[in-house]
């Protein structure tokens, strides 16, 4: 077996990839599929994401019907990331409803639709993995926190509010005095 027919019989088949063939064409004809794909390299937002190698729990529904396939059904799996606050390492987990229409090659769809519009079954083949990324990409908060009342840092010393004493300040001097206070020293109080 050639090189090039490996990796297109790979692509062909994996638990992104569901074959149209087995649910049929007649509508109303449907399937149930459980799959646990393991999540690539940048399955997340810069701050939570899907740790690479993490298995994505999918459970789909996929059904025929006049235009193409719908697949519905749930995704889930874990996140880690860092609070966007204090910078703390957090864990969570993301579970998303999924619903799209995969329409069949030159079906009435191709006239109504832009090319980008509605996903596409491609030689009777259907991937997953665009759907789940930009759903569960939908659903991230992008400045995640480690709990809703966390402080962050302090803007003088960069520790975390939370660890610090309740009445701890940092001595801002304006810029417009800061030369003065160059020249004679002392706190802008005593000059």
């Amino acid at each position: 077996m050639s090189e090039n027919h490996a990796v297109a019989q790979s692509a062909r088949s994996g638990p992104w990839v569901i074959d149209t063939r087995d649910v049929g064409r007649r509508a109303g004809a449907s399937r149930t599929y459980t799959r646990n794909p393991v999540a690539p390299a940048g399955f997340g937002l810069d701050m939570i994401r899907v740790p690479e190698g993490e298995t994505i729990d999918l459970d789909l529904l996929v059904e025929a019907v006049v235009e193409g396939v719908l697949v519905s059904g749930t995704a889930g799996a874990p996140l880690v990331g860092e609070c966007s606050r204090c910078l703390d390492p957090i864990t969570d987990a993301v579970e998303v409803d999924l619903r799209e229409l995969f329409a069949y090659p030159d079906s009435a769809t191709d006239e109504s639709t832009d090319e980008d519009e509605v996903s596409r079954v491609v030689d009777e083949l259907v991937d997953l993995q665009p759907l789940v990324r930009d759903t569960m990409l939908l659903a991230l908060d992008p400045s995640p926190t480690c709990s809703p009342d966390c402080q962050g840092l302090c803007a003088g010393c960069g520790v975390k509010w939370a660890e610090l004493d309740p009445q701890h300040t940092h001595e801002t001097i304006d810029p417009r005095w800061a030369a003065l206070q160059e020249r004679f020293g002392g706190t802008e109080e005593e000059n």
